[in-house]
């Protein structure tokens, strides 16, 4: 009896094994693992599931890579599909081969998020002798609105590039119109090889770039075929071109400069973005049809300036009609106002036409930059119009390199920076203004350890005590001051500068730095300037504003309605004494920027010459330098350089220069 009752559990167990093993695959189950190679995008693997019906519609290739173009194209992200399975033991009828459910997507693309539900429809299918169940797919498993025959499209919206302005609200980088000369070819006949002649020179572009863009490919007769944008106030060129029967013009819109090269390094140009540009930048949604700043402040804050364009995605049906997937809107660019006073940096870039140099203005009361200029310059209109290749190598090869931009340069300050020694040998009681040193002659050195070193000074003057020395601007004296502050006392009260520290000022700077003081004759030449000492027009200016604000150095700032920022470096008293020392360069009869001084107008001031050489006693090159404010009513402060001043006036170039500045303030 035991061995018929095991017997008969053992048919019964085979069976329901047996039974197991040829359960059928669940609708569900198919759809599920589908989704998750969706969710995956491996679309190739995806069609293995799909029925054979849409096989024979879509091959394998195209299935793949319509979705691939698709997602690629429409730069899709963050793929989420979410289908809510129903439970193992949901009972199928009889018979029953289709099944539907419900599948939800998300998923972010060029023109935002794309969201839908749609109904997944799983057939039943016998291959190979086995059920399984398949994906009856077709285009709006896409996107359900995109249906067999219709088309995606993209479209974009280019925003309004954001303008730069003045103080006072005069437009430095504005959004304008030029002409764009081009010409119909119907109307060449007969005349072609004399018109492209005359194209070449007034266009600046040779015959091979104009036969170029007449043998393009969808060129017609009629069809205007345009070749290059001209400023709107070239108008004796315009003229020129116009009488040429075959030319038009045509007003389009583009960036203008309306300062041209007074505020050229200030402000940069904007041009076509190029293909290393936008291997940088496609993360932050640049497309190669952009137009991006190449230079200035059009180069640092080109996201701002910019906007984002405006993107829509569209389905196209074949009868013409038109529906929007997703959209994103137009942000036009955010406008800048800066504290750039454009009188003022007019005035200063005349004064330096012709020479290379660079001047710079602050308010040193409230640290707003007044004016930034960098000689000789570049038209801003003609580079974002294109230069052609010989002005382009004209550029190149000027040898006072006019794209160079100097005023956020570092050079080597020269005797400008004697007032900084002065100040750090108050705080710390090495010198006192009564004190006097007893120098004699015109060259000095420590000891005989320097060997054939000396440093030298222009004027002659025993005992000296730190108004003359400031006077006659002593190297001598203030070498002295360096040795006995010390290397690390000098070095710190450098950094109270701002030394060594790097700039977040919104144009760039190079830091300003101290160098190698490693021995004693390196010492001794900061302290009048020269050694390693490099800082830049704009950290000068900086480092000017505790002589008018009781001690505090104060922020520049380039932006308006930034909030005044300052620290104190040296006691109102030490300021003070500094400052009386800077109203006597100028106002002494024998002060070294007496030149400057004006009639009811009282200038303080310091000269500098710093000379460039490898070596002492070869004969080098110099730059002279000059910075000076309103004695009694510092709102202006400006400093100028100005390089190869070496045997044609040294310091006094920039001291004419910079007089001539406040006269026109006066």
């Amino acid at each position: 009896m035991k061995k018929i009752i095991g017997l008969l559990f053992m048919v019964v167990l085979f069976a329901m094994v047996a039974a197991g093993c040829s359960k059928e695959p669940m609708p569900q189950d198919r759809l599920e693992a589908y989704i998750k190679l969706w969710n995956e995008q491996k679309f190739d693997k995806m069609y293995d599931y799909l029925s054979e019906g849409t096989k024979e519609v879509i091959s394998k290739e195209d299935f793949t890579s319509r979705y691939q173009k698709i997602y690629d194209d429409l730069q899709i992200t963050d793929l989420k599909l979410v289908f809510d399975k129903p439970g193992e033991d949901e009972e199928l009828e009889k018979d029953q081969d289709t099944v539907t459910y419900d599948f939800s997507a998300s998923m972010d693309s060029i023109a935002g998020e794309i969201k839908f539900t749609h109904k997944a429809k799983m057939k039943k299918e016998e291959r190979d002798k086995k059920n399984n169940w398949y994906v009856d797919w077709n285009t709006t498993y896409i996107f359900p609105q995109l249906k067999d025959g219709d088309k995606l499209g993209i479209s974009n919206t280019t925003p309004k590039r954001g303008q730069i302005f003045d103080r006072a609200g005069n437009g430095l980088a504005v959004n304008g119109q030029v002409y764009e000369v081009g010409v119909i070819p119907g109307k060449l006949e007969g005349q072609k090889e004399p018109v492209i002649q005359q194209l070449s020179s007034l266009l600046k572009m040779t015959p091979e770039q104009i036969n170029k863009a007449l043998n393009a490919s969808w060129v017609k007769p009629d069809l205007f075929v345009p070749l290059k944008k001209v400023s709107m106030g070239d108008t004796e060129r315009i003229a020129q071109l116009v009488a040429l029967e075959p030319v038009q013009t045509k007003k389009v819109e583009a960036r203008i400069y309306p300062y041209n090269e007074a505020a050229a390094h200030l402000i940069g140009y904007v041009g076509s973005i190029t293909a290393e540009e936008l291997e940088k930048l496609k993360d932050k949604g640049y497309t190669s049809a952009d137009l991006i700043g190449k230079r200035g402040l059009e180069e640092v804050f080109d996201e701002q300036l910019k906007g984002k364009s405006g993107v829509k995605i569209t389905i196209k049906k074949p009868d013409g009609a038109t529906e929007v997937l997703a959209e994103k809107p137009v942000e036009d660019g955010k406008d800048l106002s800066l504290t750039i006073d454009i009188d003022l940096q007019a005035s200063l870039y005349s004064e330096l036409v012709g020479e290379a140099g660079a001047g710079a203005a602050i308010d040193p009361v409230t640290g707003e930059t007044l004016a930034l200029v960098s000689s000789p310059s570049f038209d801003p209109n003609q580079a974002t119009l294109g230069f052609s290749s010989d002005e382009w190598t004209q550029l190149q090869e000027n040898p006072q390199k006019p794209m160079t931009t100097r005023f956020n340069k570092s050079y080597a300050p020269g005797s400008v920076f004697k007032p900084l020694t002065a100040s750090i040998g108050l705080k710390n009681n090495t010198i006192t203004p009564e004190q006097t040193m007893d120098i004699k002659g015109l060259k000095w050195q420590k000891g005989a350890s320097w060997g054939n070193y000396f440093v030298t000074r222009v004027h002659e003057a025993n005992p000296v005590n730190l108004e003359k020395a400031m006077v006659f601007s002593d190297n001598i004296y203030f070498a002295q001051t360096a040795l006995g502050i010390g290397k690390d006392p000098f070095i710190a009260g450098l950094k109270e500068f701002g030394f060594e520290e790097e700039s977040d000022y919104p144009f760039p700077l190079e830091k300003s730095t101290i160098g190698k003081l490693d021995n004693e004759i390196a010492l001794a030449d900061s302290g009048y300037g020269q050694g390693q000492i490099q800082m830049s027009i704009v950290h000068l200016l900086q480092t000017y504003t505790p002589f008018v604000n009781g001690g505090n150095m104060i922020k520049p700032n380039l932006l308006l309605d930034v909030e005044k920022t300052e620290k104190p470096v040296v006691s109102p008293e030490i300021a003070t004494t500094v400052s009386s020392l800077l109203r006597k360069v100028v106002g002494d009869s024998d002060g070294t920027a007496h030149s400057a001084e004006i009639a009811d107008y009282p200038l303080s001031g310091k000269t500098g010459t710093a000379e460039i050489k490898q070596k002492q006693g070869e004969k080098g090159t110099e730059n002279g330098w000059f910075i000076a404010y309103n004695t009694n009513s510092p709102s202006v402060m400006v400093a100028m350089m100005v390089e190869n001043v070496l045997d044609r006036g040294g310091s006094q170039i920039p001291v004419k220069k910079v007089k001539n500045v406040y006269m026109k303030l006066k």
